[in-house]
């Protein structure tokens, strides 16, 4: 297994910076991803860990050794793009015996360590076929395999679902998650999709403009974001101003709300909050016991399936709420709400 370090990292194209000064260690066999939204660097950065890029300044280190200046073909990593890259020309079992035949390697050994992989990867019935008779999802598989078969230090996963339906994205995602834990390499994969990255990643690290906002793991991110930007990045949140006027309680457009004690308190400032959607309760009877109880009333109602979305005025603001849809709430009915205190996280 390898560790990855990512040190003042910078990639600078016509004068503009791609990639300013990034620094990311990656820890033996994690699964790291690099999330953020077009043009924020992320492929950049996977380029310059694969030796396709080459940095303006900064240092990339592997197991303690700087291979910043390494050629692609010494560095032992291996890349899986969204766009396959599979021989058409070569059925399955030739696209992925490809690498080791350029290496070297026996043809006896070929079929062997070939036909291990394809049984990994569930294609062994599909090895005669052409690309062209494969489905997204197996070109895909054809394409990781391709790379897992040549033992990379490394696997770097660029955007590899992105091309894919949503039913074959879950699989895929399935796929990925049982080949690491199987495989227990260390693992970079960049993405724009955070249910992607939060459900495949150790550790998410959330990129704009070339740098990175935050680095933690993937609750950490979601409910405690570093800033307002990377809440608004990783899913429906309500934000809204409001300030400190004790502590453990703010002022807001709903009244004074209570913080719980993990809620970034601290802030005097007048700051933002942010409750998500999901953690506001639509309660039926209000407890006296209960924190932050406010009511209001429903403005709009969206079926999303397995959630409702409402919409709520809430005194002078408005409030998003997402509850089961077996609870199917009308228009103009007015509710008493809870927001949770520890729910509330006040952002920077």
């Amino acid at each position: 297994m390898t560790q990855v370090q990512l040190k003042n990292l910078s990639k600078v194209f016509s004068g503009t910076p791609a990639v300013d000064a990034i620094n990311v260690d990656v820890a033996c066999g994690e699964f790291l991803v690099l999330l953020g939204p077009s043009g924020c660097g992320k492929t950049t950065s996977l380029r310059m860990v694969c030796g396709l890029e080459q940095p303006t300044s900064g240092s990339i280190w592997f197991n303690g050794q700087e291979v910043t200046n390494l050629p692609v073909q010494k560095r032992k990593v291996g890349l899986v793009s969204q766009r396959f890259g599979l021989f058409p020309h070569m059925t399955v079992e030739q696209n992925v015996a490809f690498g080791l035949s350029v290496g070297g390697m026996a043809e006896s050994e070929q079929k062997r360590h070939v036909g291990e992989m394809l049984e990994i990867v569930r294609l062994t019935d599909f090895a005669g076929r052409f690309p062209a008779q494969l489905s997204g999802g197996q070109m895909q598989r054809v394409a990781i395999a391709r790379t897992l078969v040549t033992r990379p230090k490394v696997l770097l996963l660029d955007e590899p679902m992105a091309s894919l339906d949503t039913l074959l994205r879950a699989e895929m995602r399935q796929f990925i998650r049982d080949l690491h834990e199987e495989y227990g390499m260390t693992t970079l994969l960049v993405t724009h999709d955070q249910i992607e990255a939060m459900d495949l990643a150790d550790r998410i690290a959330v990129m704009f403009d070339g740098r990175v906002a935050q680095l933690a793991a993937p609750d950490e991110i979601y409910q405690q974001p570093a800033d307002e930007r990377t809440a608004r990045f990783m899913g429906h949140s309500n934000i809204f101003d409001c300030t400190p006027v004790s502590d453990g309680y703010v002022e807001s457009l709903f009244g004074p709300l209570k913080l719980g004690a993990g809620s970034n308190r601290g802030l005097k400032l007048p700051r933002k909050a942010m409750v998500r959607y999901e953690s506001i309760r639509i309660v039926e009877s209000v407890d006296q016991s209960q924190s932050n109880v406010v009511s209001g009333t429903i403005t709009r109602a969206e079926f999303l399936g397995a959630m409702m979305r409402y919409t709520l005025q809430v005194g002078e603001g408005f409030l998003t709420v997402e509850e089961a849809s077996s609870f199917k709430r009308k228009t103009g009915e007015a509710v008493s709400l809870t927001l949770p205190p520890e729910q509330i996280w006040l952002l920077q």
